[in-house]
């Protein structure tokens, strides 16, 4: 009686008649009211604002600035030399285009949620059934769904025939599941138990309905994950955060440097444009002009390396952001498992025996009848039904043992399963009668076994429950005759008790392997899904998710704490269970707001939002969604959760090559500041013009640091902890380390220019102290490689590196003695004995570190 009572209410409201549908004017009514069945997608960003926002890099500003200064001191001066100025445009625009191109494709997911649009809705309308658009589907409009049909909106089911709905995609239930117009719901009961309704973008996997709409578009369960995937802005990467610092320190530094400069100009009596100039070449010198090139390209080759390792990457940045995970919340259904019903255990009751189904010696008859009495068929050499049924099936044996088995016992009746049964019973005929095998829940079929039987079942059904193992009855009764149309009392009396199966989605045999990675490597993996947290906590168990000091959580607990409570524990929790796609995101945000950088793998669209949320979303290629996939920034082609392992290691080479290039250029533009500074207070002047400092950085530094990105990763980085996101990038003694070498170079780059000042031979000196500085840099690029010497590194190991290194002094020799560049750069012809002392205070530096390892690795 409620439940007719609440029926009617929600057909009230919609105002349609059942059997008769919306009329045209309702339709236009209720569209004008509530809109089409589609989905709002957010502004895009135009290619005028991403270059506004790729030029409004801190970084980049300075360049444009001395650019500026340059060209207008140019013009004042009059002797038409743009050289320098259009060699800082051009910097300034390739890093911009580089910027632009790096972002890659534009965010898909919204696309792929309206892929769903552009197919069909059965509805009754006008007394009549008709196909439609899904986009004019309406709220009100009757559908009638049918097995193998995606359902178009949300609605409220009239009247079921054995309907079963695949909800993995939005919910994350391993099953498909069962509906039952007549079950009654609450506002608190979790969307997977919901089980009179029925939601957009589902699949009906078994039986037929009619079901009114109640929601549409942006309203619908689909649409609010549309919404929560349009609305949440992804937050910049730990590198990008660093590389940001970087570029605020930078611009302090280069604050400082000109104004130093200018007050030792002005007291010196130098000519204002001069120091205009002076000024250009710290800008210069301050900006690294090529690390953004080099990153890029870093993590460009990691993601070739990570492609022949089955992960995809869609986002640059995500590489070296995998590299600082420290959580990783994976999806329990087809990331950690194999997303296939299996059988696991039979109980055998003839002889009273537990066996794990892989295990059999003899196909117990509990398997045998029970794949028989199914509605599993073979098209094209697979199986196709149910997946428990399926599971039953490949229990014993492959397609021909099924064959055969249907062949010696061919099915003559069926009852079929349903909401109110909860047990199916199917007749066979053989030689002297017929054989009627019933299989269903255990509950409902305990009371019609033997009485002496009925313990020990409860006892192994206990028992397989506690494994989180779905339990299938199976048993049987012999008929000599069978009526016409045979009822179920008929069939099921005196049955014959022949065992239990347990059934589970079982976990990918390298899960457990690849958790205890993650593990030693500082990473602690938790399980956020959406199916029953029985069921989620035996898997995490069995692959050591959850360790005995860990908790549980399920979606109604989740909801009654507050965000502060979450906040608060959310670290006690290994399993997340039974939570809405909303709930993954408050988990995810919980794990970041402690500072962790959180890895989130999914394959539904109900994990696309966490998915978007999290630091690096990983995404199953070949069971993912197309909407979880585009909303990730890796995707997995082998569906393996130990790639992500693989990934993580493949991130922290990344990052240390990152830092290595840090190291290699800052050496460099901070002891050209250094330099300019020290001259400008000792009155020598600066020895570089803004164009040879561009040189230096673009190509002496630019070419090795572009070899760096292939720089195999030296020792084992999974044995080290996660890289802290707040860390500076100067963290860990790098600062210390630029600091020496920025000040040993400039040291003995004064030492070269101040040569020149000695000797009278002022320009000399200047172009001793170019190639001094241009083959220091080069060579330190040997010095960063690793902790061990420079000679126990194998340079075949990074063949890039050296030949790159070669190429870089070939071209600042030739810059230096052609005619031509050096009237270009204004360089001086040097004599064989300011060559050798070039030559000596350029591999200072290298003697200096190998003293410095060989003294620490004695010391260790």
């Amino acid at each position: 009686m409620i439940y007719q009572e609440m029926l009617t209410q929600v057909i009230e409201k919609m105002r349609v008649q059942p059997d008769a549908g919306l009329t045209d004017a309702q339709v236009q009514e209720v569209r004008q009211k509530y809109g089409d069945n589609r989905f709002v997608e957010p502004p895009k960003e135009g290619l005028f604002k991403k270059v506004i926002r790729s030029l409004s890099d801190i970084t980049t500003i300075i360049l444009i600035i001395a650019a500026v200064i340059s060209l207008v001191t140019t013009v004042i001066q009059g002797h038409g030399d743009y050289f320098e100025s259009f060699l800082i445009i051009a910097i300034v625009v390739i890093n911009s285009v580089l910027s632009i191109v790096q972002e890659g494709r534009a965010e898909k997911a919204l696309d792929s949620l309206k892929g769903l649009e552009r197919e069909e809705a059965k509805v009754r309308r006008n007394g009549e059934v008709v196909f439609v658009p899904m986009t004019d589907v309406v709220v009100g409009d009757i559908l009638v769904l049918e097995n193998g049909v995606k359902i178009p909106a949300d609605a409220r089911l009239l009247k079921t025939s054995d309907l079963r709905v695949e909800e993995s995609a939005l919910t994350g239930e391993s099953q498909p599941i069962e509906k039952d117009e007549d079950f009654i719901t609450g506002e608190s009961v979790p969307l997977g138990d919901r089980l009179n309704m029925v939601y957009r973008g589902t699949t009906i996997v078994n039986g037929r309905a009619e079901a009114v709409v109640v929601a549409t578009g942006m309203e619908t369960e689909m649409g609010k994950i549309a919404g929560l995937l349009g609305a949440e802005e992804r937050e910049m990467t730990p590198m990008q955060k660093r590389l940001a610092q970087l570029g605020r320190q930078l611009t302090v530094v280069a604050i400082v440097a000109a104004l130093i400069v200018l007050v030792l100009g002005i007291m010196q009596g130098d000519p204002i444009m001069e120091l205009f100039m002076t000024a250009v070449s710290l800008a210069v010198a301050v900006v690294p002009e090529t690390l953004m090139v080099i990153v890029t390209i870093t993590l460009a080759l990691g993601v070739q390396r990570m492609a022949a390792r089955h992960a995809i990457v869609r986002r640059l940045p995500a590489v070296e952001t995998l590299g600082s995970a420290s959580v990783i919340a994976s999806d329990k259904t087809g990331t950690l498992t194999q997303n296939k019903m299996t059988a696991r255990q039979v109980w055998d009751a003839t002889k009273d025996e537990v066996v794990p189904v892989d295990q059999v010696d003899t196909v117990p008859d509990a398997l045998r009848f029970g794949a028989l009495s199914t509605n599993v068929t073979v098209q094209d050499g697979q199986l196709s039904g149910l997946p428990t049924e399926i599971a039953l099936v490949a229990s014993i044996g492959g397609v021909d043992d099924y064959r055969a088995l249907q062949t010696e016992y061919p099915k003559v009746y069926e009852i079929p399963f349903n909401s109110t049964r909860q047990r199916m019973t199917t007749v066979h005929k053989v030689a002297d009668g017929y054989l009627a095998i019933t299989k269903g829940a255990f509950d409902v079929l305990l009371p019609k076994l033997p009485a002496d039987v009925q313990s020990r079942a409860t006892e192994i059904n206990q028992q397989f429950g506690n494994q989180a193992l779905r339990v299938i009855t199976v048993a049987m009764t012999k008929l000599a005759t069978i009526s016409a149309e045979p009822t179920a009392e008929e069939l099921e009396q005196n049955i014959q008790l022949l065992g239990l199966v347990g059934i589970i989605d079982p976990p990918r045999p390298e899960s457990a392997q690849a958790v205890a990675e993650a593990r030693a490597a500082g990473i602690k993996t938790v399980m956020i899904t959406g199916d029953h947290v029985a069921t989620a906590s035996a898997i995490a168990r069995e692959i050591g998710i959850l360790l005995p000091t860990d908790k549980a959580l399920t979606g109604a607990e989740l909801h009654a704490m507050s965000d502060e409570q979450l906040d608060a524990t959310v670290q006690d929790y290994a399993v997340y269970a039974r939570v809405t796609p909303e709930d993954k995101i408050r988990i995810v945000k919980a794990w970041q707001k402690r500072g962790d950088v959180v890895a989130m793998t999914g394959d539904g669209v109900n994990d696309a939002p966490a998915l978007n949320a999290a630091n690096a979303g990983i995404a199953m290629g070949q069971t993912g969604t197309d909407v979880a996939r585009e909303a990730a920034d890796i995707v997995l082609t082998d569906d393996n959760f130990a790639t992500i392992v693989h990934a993580v290691e493949e991130g922290r080479g990344i990052y240390a090559n990152i830092r290595k290039t840090i190291n290699f250029l800052m050496s460099a533009n901070m002891s050209e500041i250094i330099v300019i500074v020290m001259a400008m207070i000792f009155g020598w002047g600066s020895p570089f013009m803004a164009a040879q400092l561009l040189f230096i950085n673009l190509v002496s530094d630019g070419l090795p640091g572009f070899a760096l990105a292939k720089e195999p990763a030296h020792g084992d980085v999974m044995n080290e902890k996660p890289i802290n996101p707040k860390a500076s990038v100067f963290a860990h003694g790098l600062g210390i380390r630029i600091a020496f070498n920025a000040i040993l170079f400039a040291v003995i780059t004064l030492l070269a220019q101040g040569y020149g000042v000695w000797t009278g031979n002022v320009e000399a000196g200047h172009t001793m102290a170019f190639v001094v500085l241009s083959m220091t840099s080069i060579l330190h690029v040997f010095n960063i490689r690793s902790e061990k010497s420079m000679f126990r590194i194998k340079f075949s190991a990074n063949r890039s590196l050296v030949m790159m290194a070669i190429l870089a002094a070939v071209l600042s020799l030739l810059v230096v003695t052609v005619p031509v560049t050096q009237e270009i750069f204004h360089f001086h012809a040097l004599t064989t004995g300011q060559w050798i002392i070039t030559a000596i205070l350029s591999v200072i530096p290298n003697i200096a570190w190998e003293i410095i390892k060989i003294v620490n690795r004695n010391n260790h």
